[in-house]
């Protein structure tokens, strides 16, 4: 079966700071149409990091879609989509963490939300953590608490950490087993 989705024809609706909406009107294998609203987003980057004391560090933040204060990995998005990930995720990690690290691994990258924004996120572990001093974007308002292995698997199943570039790095370290002899 052919699952492929033709473009007829594609529509900047809205630009913004960080995102762009268009909508598509597409033809299915059937010949048949539809509409897509889709959000281009230049992409991001999340790092989860451990101590030496083998404690994670997590931002912890207010989200305004959610209303809430969430917890989650230090990251950010891409300045441009050429920019390299990697020199991304040591930003992010240094202004929100004021950490830096000696060494990453590359843990791949997901895809947040697949059904309409065309977001990629990579994911870094790093260790080898230095602390510095923090430095947050002007419009980041953001604290970092550190906890334990046992800590953070206990709130990601109790869905206290929620969101999905976090529970993903967790879980890849851990199935990686980078954590090990931490």
């Amino acid at each position: 079966m052919v699952f492929e989705e033709k473009t007829i024809e594609s529509k900047r609706v809205f630009e913004g700071k960080i995102i762009n909406l268009k909508v598509e009107t597409v033809e299915f294998p059937d010949g048949t149409t539809a509409y897509r609203e889709l959000v281009e987003h230049p992409g991001g980057v999340g790092v989860i990091a451990i101590t030496d004391e083998g404690k994670i560090p997590l931002v912890k933040q207010y989200r305004k879609p959610f209303e809430k204060v969430m917890y989650e990995i230090p990251a950010g998005k891409l300045d441009k989509k050429e920019e390299q990930p990697l020199v991304c995720g040591k930003r992010e990690l240094q202004e929100e963490t004021g950490y830096t690290a000696k060494e990453f691994v590359d843990l791949g990258y997901i895809y947040p939300s697949p059904g309409f924004v065309d977001e990629i996120t990579y994911i870094y572990f790093a260790k080898g953590l230095e602390k510095g001093k923090d430095n947050p974007d002007e419009d980041e308002f953001l604290d970092v608490e550190e906890f334990s292995l046992d800590e953070v698997r206990r709130m990601i199943m109790n869905n206290e950490i929620n969101d999905a570039k976090s529970v993903t790095a967790f879980l890849k370290c851990e199935a990686m087993n980078l954590f090990e002899g931490e």
